[in-house]
């Protein structure tokens, strides 16, 4: 009888871990109505990959776009989903909802305006804060709320028609310096605060001296620099490294 030789040919699939990884979902050009700005706000929200199936409720970052921005920044160039789906899948950073809201569109500028009429800081706190807290699973206590801007020093654009001698003035009020400064202690050292800036920033030194306040001041704070310059190659590196404070600081809650 013949020898029968059989060859089995076996496929071997290899699949990546990542492949089982989940996704979160990022929401562009989406509107709330402010009667404080008279306008209808563009804001644009990450929602973690569980948010549909948990029913729990959420800590949530307000990622702030720096001057000339607006809310999709931080999706189109920025990478916001990727990167914080692996920071969730990696286990460094807890599941939370991140909020981009526009303050170009109109007018500019995160802070009330001298002449009274861009009124963005009211508009954060009386009207964005309390619509995402009701419309979306959000925790409401302010130990789960983290807020984060790119380049706050360089943002104030809302007062350029403005005297200089009253543009001195509004600068002189709002920048991180002045803030350390003019802020109760027991308010400094109720908020964590984290600075970091490239070695290639035209904003470093200003960066650089609102540490050396805070240390004077002994305000708890984190400061980092990076090697990297003003642009979204330095903040997409530097946005798992607020990811994992932030986390943080939530967990610590």
């Amino acid at each position: 009888m013949k020898n029968l030789l059989i060859l089995f040919s076996i496929t071997v699939f290899l699949i990546p871990l990542t492949s089982f990884s989940q996704t979160g979902r990022v929401f562009d050009n989406l509107l709330l109505p402010s009667k404080i700005l008279k306008s209808e706000r563009k804001y644009s929200i990450y929602l973690p990959a569980d948010y549909e199936t948990s029913h729990r409720s959420y800590p949530v970052l307000y990622l702030l776009h720096g001057s000339g921005g607006d809310q999709g920044n931080w999706i189109d160039y920025g990478d916001v989903q990727s990167i914080a789906d692996q920071a969730i899948n990696s286990g460094k950073t807890t599941p939370m909802i991140i909020v981009m809201p526009d303050a170009t569109t109109g007018r500019s500028g995160y802070f009330n305006d001298i002449k009274g009429d861009w009124n963005y800081e009211d508009f954060f706190f009386q009207e964005l804060i309390p619509f995402v807290e009701k419309k979306y699973r959000v925790k409401a206590q302010k130990r789960s709320r983290a807020s984060f801007e790119v380049a706050k020093a360089s943002f104030i654009r809302n007062n350029v028609n403005l005297p200089d001698s009253v543009l001195q003035k509004y600068y002189s009020r709002h920048n991180a310096i002045s803030l350390i400064n003019d802020m109760p202690e027991a308010q400094k050292k109720s908020v964590k605060w984290f600075i970091d800036c490239g070695d290639d920033d035209g904003l470093d030194e200003g960066n650089f001296l609102a540490h050396i306040a805070m240390r004077k001041k002994e305000t708890p704070h984190e400061f980092r620099i990076f090697n990297g310059g003003h642009n979204w190659t330095y903040w997409r590196t530097a946005l798992p490294n607020l990811l994992e404070f932030v986390s943080a600081s939530f967990r610590a809650s």
